[in-house]
């Protein structure tokens, strides 16, 4: 399987409710950190992405269970299968060398966190909005380009 681009923080992950964005954005800086990390920072990086998923996910767990989200029971199935295969590979990296498994997750994570976030996070975030607000977020999201300008 090929290595997915680097997972950036952009306007396109911006879901509308300001403390799920603030989440998102941290998940994609730890994510692309363990990507980037030198071998000898991998294991320490690796619980560090843990950690930050133990407290995204919880406060998101909290959010659907609190609000009576609909399909929570799906969301939270998948963060908790997410989170178990962090603590594996984190089992087996502190058993010796599964450096490539290590960075095989940290990919794999970047592939399934845009979609993830699309999804399922996109419907809880519009879920909460509307209990609060009454209607769904406006989420304004900047076009940049590169390049020549047109004319």
């Amino acid at each position: 399987m090929n290595t997915p681009d680097p997972l950036e923080w952009t306007d396109a992950l911006l879901l509308g409710y300001p403390a799920m964005d603030r989440l998102h954005e941290e998940f994609v800086a730890e994510v692309e950190a363990l990507r980037s990390a030198p071998d000898d920072q991998l294991a320490a990086r690796l619980s560090q992405v843990r950690d930050h998923l133990e407290a995204h996910f919880g406060q998101e767990d909290q959010w659907m269970r609190e609000t009576e989200f609909p399909p929570r029971d799906c969301h939270i199935d998948e963060h908790a299968a997410v989170l178990n295969s962090v603590r594996e590979v984190q089992a087996l990296l502190a058993q010796g060398d599964h450096l490539q498994t290590c960075r095989g997750l940290a990919d794999e994570l970047a592939r399934w966190f845009p979609g993830h976030a699309d999804y399922l996070d996109s419907a809880l975030a519009a879920w909460m909005f509307k209990r609060r607000h009454g209607g769904k977020p406006v989420v304004v999201r900047r076009t940049i380009t590169s390049g020549e300008p047109t004319a």
